[in-house]
């Protein structure tokens, strides 16, 4: 394993989705998270990191195998003809060896084996107990940088509601004609002495954030596509904070807005703190689509001195 991560990282991502529903509200027929005040979209923290938690185990081989695991995630216990959805408690006993395996060395195990307990945390049920690991990478709530709707459509299913009706049944569904979501996250290096976060975890957490939004293609998911990931690393406890919020969005008409030809993105604000803040920085690198135009004082981003990906 990978050396302990020892430097703070703060992240800066935007996507965007076209003609579908990044988070439903089960409380509110799965309608895309929304604030009305502003009406603009809401995710979830939670959203994402299952988008991650999904790639890390589709595609990188953390699926139970080779002692390589993701703790947050449905698995079942057969008994005889049924299938039960295990509990926390039942998950957590998985990784214990025996009845003599000390609980230092259980949370141990899970540690060693699970990639998200080591990234984002987690509470860890137990017989008579429980342990809690805070962990060192987390996101505020995600939130639109346009003013959007949602649309709402029907449509017809293939079946009937039940026997003997004459016509299929209907359904509704609810989407967003397109947004440019944001993301603001920290990787807490203090956290990770206690998760054991490693380099090689932060690594694999990036790969994730942009492969795995690109590999969400469900029916209500597909149409999502990762715009722009910056990085930044510090040499101290230290981080400049609200970077989605210094963010500008340069558009004639917000609520048309409908691909990457209809705005740029001016990204002054935010290269002018880490300009001001170069002391305390060790690092910054840059993923960008090369259809999303960015701004940083008028002129394009690609004439910054900065490590830039443009995929």
């Amino acid at each position: 394993m990978s050396k302990i991560l020892q430097n703070r990282t703060e992240i800066l991502f935007l996507y965007e989705i076209e003609n579908a529903n990044p988070n439903g509200d089960p409380l509110d027929e799965n309608r895309p998270r929304f604030d009305h005040e502003d009406s603009t979209a809401i995710v979830s923290d939670v959203r994402l990191k299952r988008t991650i938690r999904d790639y890390w185990y589709e595609y990188r081989g953390y699926n139970g195998q080779a002692d390589k695991d993701i703790f947050v995630r449905e698995t079942r216990t057969e008994e005889k003809d049924k299938s039960y959805v295990n509990d926390g408690k039942t998950r957590t006993q998985q990784f214990k060896k025996d009845a003599k395996t000390s609980k230092e060395d259980h949370k141990a195990s899970i540690i060693e084996r699970c990639i998200d307990i080591r990234v984002f945390g987690a509470v860890l049920p137990m017989a008579n107990d429980s342990i809690t690991l805070t962990g060192p990478t987390q996101f505020q709530m995600g939130r639109s940088l346009n003013r959007t709707n949602i649309v709402e459509e029907q449509g017809t299913g293939a079946f009937a509601s039940g026997a003997k009706k004459m016509q299929a049944s209907f359904r509704t569904e609810y989407k967003l004609p397109y947004a440019i979501i944001g993301f603001n996250g920290i990787i807490n290096e203090n956290a990770a002495q206690y998760s054991r976060m490693t380099e090689s975890d932060r690594d694999l957490l990036l790969e994730g954030i942009w492969d795995g939004t690109k590999n969400l293609i469900s029916r209500s998911k597909f149409g999502q596509s990762p715009l722009f990931l910056l990085t930044i690393t510090y040499k101290e406890p230290f981080y400049i904070g609200n970077l989605r919020q210094r963010l500008e969005l340069i558009t004639e008409a917000e609520e048309k807005i409908r691909s990457t030809a209809d705005y740029q993105l001016d990204c002054s604000a935010v290269f002018d703190q880490i300009e001001k803040y170069k002391d305390k920085i060790a690092h910054v690198s840059l993923n960008i689509d090369s259809r999303l135009e960015c701004l940083v004082n008028g002129g394009p981003i690609s004439d910054q001195d900065l490590t830039i990906t443009i995929v």
